[in-house]
């Protein structure tokens, strides 16, 4: 999932995004100065839905 705003999507759109869909891994990218552990934040009582951070730098 790309996660950067202004011009993707918020954490909390990927998250909404996340749950309509049930992915069983979600890796988000392009998040530039976006922290992605608010993604995984919003997505921690989920069940099924793993969330890998992967450093881009």
């Amino acid at each position: 999932m790309i996660l950067n705003i202004p011009y993707t999507m918020t954490p909390e759109m990927v998250a909404d995004a996340a749950k309509a869909f049930q992915p069983g891994i979600l890796y988000p990218y392009h998040y530039g100065e976006t922290d992605p552990h608010e993604l995984v934040e919003l997505l921690k009582e989920e069940q099924g839905i793993e969330v890998r951070i992967r450093n881009l730098q």
